[in-house]
C-alpha cells in the first residue's frame, strides 16, 4: 500500500534504510512541555551530517510518556522540517499499542501526520500470550491495514519479547513489511535473520537494521543493511564513519572507531539512559533538555564520564569529521 501524502516510495525508502538513521529524542522545556523550537534546531543541525533519515516516537523518544495530542503534534512539526521527495531523508514514526486494534489506529494517525513508514514495536504486557504465532498474526493485520510501509521492531531489553529470526523471515514476504530493527546485541540471532530472510526476500524488498550502537560493526559484518542508533543523536559523525569505513573495506579503521563507539553507546543507553543521551547531546551543541519522570538526568559523575567518552571518540575521527564537530567540542 502507499499513501500519496507521504514522500517516498517503498523502493526509495528501503534505499534510505541502507545507512545510519537517528531515533530522535523528544525535547521538553524546563516546565516539562514540548519544546518544538528545539526540535527544529536539532533537525537542522542533524541534517548537515549526512544521515539517511529519522525515526520518531520510538523508545528513545519517550513515546510512553507522551499524550496522544503530543504524539501527533510532534510528528506533524517534524514532518514540516524534513525534506520531501526521493532526495529527502527517510521519516519513520514509531507506533504500537498493546492491542492489534489500538496499533492499527495509531499507525493510521502516524500516516496521516506524514510518516513515510511506521516502526511497530511488539505488544508485551501479556507476555505469556505473545507467542511467535501471535506476533505473525498481529503484524500481518497491521500491515494489511496500513497505508504506509511497516517495519518490525524487536526490543527485548525493554519489552521482554523477541521477534525470532524465523518469524522475521515469514513476515518479510509480506508486501507491506519492508524491514526490521533489531535492538538486541544478539549477533548470532541477527546473522540467522539475515540468512533466513535472504533465502526468500531480496535486499531491495526488505532491510535488516541494528538498533544497538555497541555492536554496530559486528551487525554490519553479520549482514545488517544499516542501523538506527540512539548514540548517533550525540555523535552522528562517529556512527557514520564506522558505517562508511566498513562499506569501503577499511575494516581495521572501522574496528578502531567501533572501540570508541562501544563504551559511549553503552553509557548513553543502558547505563545512563535517555537522560545520559540528552546530556551528551548538550555537550555536542544539540538541545538535550530534561526527561520526564520517573526518568532522571545523570549526576555530575556520570556527566563527567560521558564528557570523557565523547572527547576520546572525537579524537580518532578523521580530519574532515573533526572539522565538522570542532565548534561543538570546543565547549567541552
Amino acid at each position: 500500500m502507499s499513501n500519496p501524502n507521504n514522500s517516498l516510495s517503498s523502493g526509495s525508502l528501503i534505499g534510505k534504510l541502507r545507512g545510519i538513521l537517528l531515533p530522535l529524542t523528544t525535547p521538553y522545556s524546563s516546565d516539562g512541555e514540548l519544546a518544538l523550537d528545539h526540535l527544529s534546531f536539532n533537525l537542522k543541525k542533524w541534517r548537515e551530517s549526512g544521515l539517511s533519515g529519522y525515526v520518531m516516537m520510538g523508545s528513545t523518544g519517550e513515546r510512553v510518556h507522551l499524550e496522544e495530542r503530543e504524539y501527533v503534534e510532534l510528528v506533524e512539526h517534524a514532518r514540516e522540517q524534513v525534506p520531501n521527495g526521493p532526495d529527502g531523508l527517510a521519516f519513520i514514526v514509531g507506533a504500537g499499542q498493546q492491542s492489534t486494534r489500538g496499533t492499527i489506529k495509531e499507525v493510521a494517525r502516524a500516516a496521516a501526520a506524514g510518516a513515510d513508514a511506521v516502526l511497530v514495536i511488539t505488544p508485551n504486557f501479556y507476555k505469556s500470550a505473545i507467542t511467535q504465532e501471535a506476533l505473525v498474526s498481529h503484524y500481518i493485520a497491521v500491515a494489511d491495514s496500513s497505508s504506509v510501509p511497516v517495519m518490525l521492531y524487536s526490543m527485548p531489553d525493554l519489552t521482554g519479547i523477541k521477534i525470532q529470526p524465523e518469524t522475521i523471515a515469514r513476515l518479510s514476504s509480506h508486501a507491506n513489511i519492508i524491514g526490521v530493527k533489531d535492538s538486541s546485541n544478539d549477533i548470532a540471532g541477527l546473522a540467522a535473520t539475515v540468512s533466513l530472510v535472504r533465502e526468500s526476500t531480496s535486499p531491495d524488498d526488505f532491510a535488516i537494521l541494528s538498533g544497538n550502537g555497541t555492536v554496530l560493526l559486528d551487525a554490519l559484518r553479520a549482514g545488517a543493511d544499516g542501523a538506527i542508533l540512539a548514540v548517533g543523536c550525540a555523535a552522528p559523525q562517529l556512527c557514520l564513519e564506522v558505517f562508511h569505513a566498513w562499506k569501503s573495506g577499511a575494516d581495521e579503521r572501522a574496528a578502531t572507531l567501533q572501540e570508541k563507539l562501544t563504551p559511549l553507546a553503552r553509557a548513553v543507553t543502558t547505563r545512563f539512559g535517555i537522560g545520559g543521551l540528552k546530556s551528551a547531546m548538550e555537550m555536542m551543541g544539540f538541545y538535550g533538555g530534561p526527561v520526564r519522570a520517573p526518568l532522571r538526568s545523570p549526576g555530575e559523575a556520570a556527566r563527567s564520564e560521558i564528557k570523557q567518552l565523547l572527547q576520546e571518540a572525537h579524537a580518532i575521527l578523521s580530519e574532515r569529521e573533526v572539522a565538522l564537530e570542532s565548534a561543538e567540542l570546543s565547549a567541552l
